[in-house]
């Protein structure tokens, strides 16, 4: 499940691609167009920021803008910034120890099955094309 810091850090990222134009846009704006608290998104930005998927200038005319144009940003890693690893169950997320049940496991082919289904859609979406859904 994808919590609200991965939500939120996706709609900061879209505001951020639809209201910058290149120049640095401030969180506050950000937040008052999201209708998310500011504490919260000072608490997301910095992981985009150590991830370079955005940077940040701090003082009069700062903010926060996109490092990349929105379609080089895929879903999957705006998410995995945020969230970490989005494997399905415990047992597949990296760095997992090997489960003792893996080798009977009959349900491990299926949770591996959708692990694959989630990181290629996340991974073949970008930013590009969530603007793209939203002017229809």
């Amino acid at each position: 499940m994808i919590s609200t810091r991965g939500r939120y850090a996706l709609r900061v990222m879209l505001d951020l691609a639809e209201n910058s134009d290149g120049a640095y846009v401030a969180m506050k704006e950000v937040a008052e167009r999201q209708q998310v608290s500011l504490k919260y998104l000072e608490r997301i930005l910095p992981l985009l920021v150590e991830q370079k998927l955005v940077e940040g200038v701090r003082g009069k005319g700062g903010g926060y803008r996109l490092t990349r144009e929105p379609d080089e940003y895929p879903l999957g890693e705006i998410l995995r910034a945020t969230e970490g690893d989005l494997a399905p169950v415990a047992c597949l997320e990296k760095g997992a120890k090997p489960c003792p049940r893996a080798k009977g496991c009959k349900t491990l082919p299926m949770w591996k099955e959708l692990d694959e289904l989630i990181c290629n859609y996340l991974d073949n979406k970008t930013l590009a094309d969530l603007l793209d859904d939203k002017s229809k």
